[in-house]
């Protein structure tokens, strides 16, 4: 009845997928969904943006070991970073009206910061999608008892194929159906288990002292700054992201785009909490499930110790929604390739073919994520790396880019080129605060790229009046 019933939501997906290329003519249509998104709609597409193996795995893991303090990066920053989007930066980059976060660089910054961004963009994704593949193939291996990688290759086939067909329609439509799906089993889940424990009160008063301490348990530079890095990691470095600016952009205007991406934060920061109490609650009643994998405690307490209407809800929404989350963040980096890395060597190129293009670059990121999947499997290691990635090249040039005026592209450039190679090099090495370190140099190239750099490269600050009045 289980398996049955995730064929049937699986079906259901590719579906959609079929309906949504009625809706898909032009490359807008299939990578912003034509920006016909209503309120609703553009709500639950950008609240569904994490919404997935990181928040129903990852976090809940961590919430275990460390209490609050090992959960602020996830959801508390990538709440605070829908907000800020939200906020800050929603309005301006919708009256741009351009396809890609990249084509922002080509208007600010000329066709070398566009590419540069565009090469530094596409990578970031791959750990992000990797860690979507990976937790459907442990979803798919505890359901149907196969190998791991297989799990992976199915799932990564079947999301591949229906973002080939309909793109950011067919996540939209999927994300808002099986998003509200996965809230309602939560809750339902959450009743029950909270139920059987005597109350939340209860839990909470189980838990040891500290468990809920929101700030450092001492206030040393290592401390306060990890703290720091964790909630911008995730925070400040997935708004320079195109998943993220799609799901925005693809809302109907500006005021929408806006007022969908706070509530989606303010959605996030209260429903990703469920899936980490009811781990919590979880781990007292049912304690041999702490001798498990702990990112699999909600999975193994959903298939052992609920019944099977419980089960069918919750892991056919789960696998949609993660699904529909992996299909916007492989359309991101696909979306890039095809028109900020090809597009510009080829100035006639038609939208049909562009949109061919895509559709071949969708292909190529899955088959190198699914090779990623099958030789690393920490979800939360994966998805920290991706957020780090483009908060060291591209949050601080972008920021530059809206909010100060005599910011060029030599700034911009060697912002980018700096921040990242400080950060891999730190990375490598195992240094601490890797993120930090990679900031902080980007920022400092920022301000002797924008005053040196510009002497010997000969690269200046577009004038482009396309930007005029829409600095924040």
């Amino acid at each position: 009845m289980l398996i049955g019933s995730i064929i049937i939501y699986i079906s259901l997906n590719i579906g959609i997928g079929i309906w949504a290329t009625k809706r898909v003519h032009t490359t807008e249509d299939f990578v912003l969904a034509g920006r016909k998104l209503s309120f609703m709609l553009a709500t639950m597409v950008t609240f569904a943006t994490w919404f997935g193996s990181e928040t129903m795995m990852g976090a809940p893991s961590e919430f275990l070991k460390d209490g609050i303090l090992g959960v602020i990066e996830e959801p508390f920053g990538a709440a605070l970073c829908l907000i800020l989007v939200g906020l800050f930066y929603a309005k301006t980059f919708y009256r741009l009206n351009i396809l890609t976060f990249c084509d922002f660089f080509k208007i600010r910054f000329g066709k070398n910061a566009e590419v540069i961004s565009a090469l530094l963009i596409v990578p970031s994704y791959f750990s992000w999608i990797t860690a979507q593949f990976v937790a459907m193939g442990v979803i798919l291996q505890v359901i149907l008892g196969i190998d791991l990688i297989y799990g992976i290759l199915i799932g990564a086939t079947l999301v591949m194929i229906y973002t080939l067909l309909g793109g950011m329609w067919s996540v939209s439509i999927t994300d808002f159906l099986h998003n509200i799906v996965l809230i309602i089993g939560l809750l339902i889940l959450g009743y029950i288990i909270f139920d059987r424990a005597g109350g939340i009160q209860k839990v909470i008063a189980s838990t040891p002292i500290g468990f809920f301490r929101p700030i450092p348990k001492e206030f040393s530079f290592s401390s306060v700054a990890g703290y720091f890095v964790a909630w911008i990691t995730i925070g400040l470095g997935s708004i320079p992201q195109q998943d993220v600016f799609q799901r925005v952009m693809a809302a109907k205007d500006e005021n929408t785009a806006s007022k969908s991406s706070i509530m989606a934060g303010i959605l996030y920061a209260t429903i990703a909490i469920l899936p980490l109490f009811i781990a919590l609650a979880a781990s007292q009643i049912y304690p041999q499930l702490l001798n498990q994998d702990h990112k699999m405690i909600i999975l193994n307490l959903v298939l052992q110790f609920t019944n099977p209407f419980i089960q069918v809800l919750f892991f056919g929404a789960l696998i949609s929604a993660i699904m529909s989350t992996s299909s916007g963040a492989i359309l991101a980096p696909a979306s890039v390739i095809g028109e900020n890395l090809i597009k510009p060597f080829f100035p006639n190129l038609s939208d049909k073919r562009l949109l061919y293009l895509i559709r071949w670059s969708i292909v190529i990121v899955t088959i190198q994520c699914v090779y990623m999947a099958s030789r690393r499997q920490d979800i939360f290691e994966l998805v920290a790396e991706s957020s780090a990635f483009s908060l060291v090249s591209l949050f601080i040039p972008m920021t530059a880019g809206l909010k100060w005026k005599k910011a060029n592209a030599a700034g911009c450039i060697t912002s980018m080129l700096v921040g990242w190679f400080v950060w891999l090099f730190c990375y490598i090495y195992d240094i601490d605060l890797s993120a930090l370190w990679g900031l902080l140099a980007g920022a400092i190239g920022l301000f002797l790229g924008n005053f040196i750099g510009e002497k010997f490269f000969n690269l200046t600050g577009q004038t482009n009046t396309k930007l005029d009045g829409f600095h924040l």
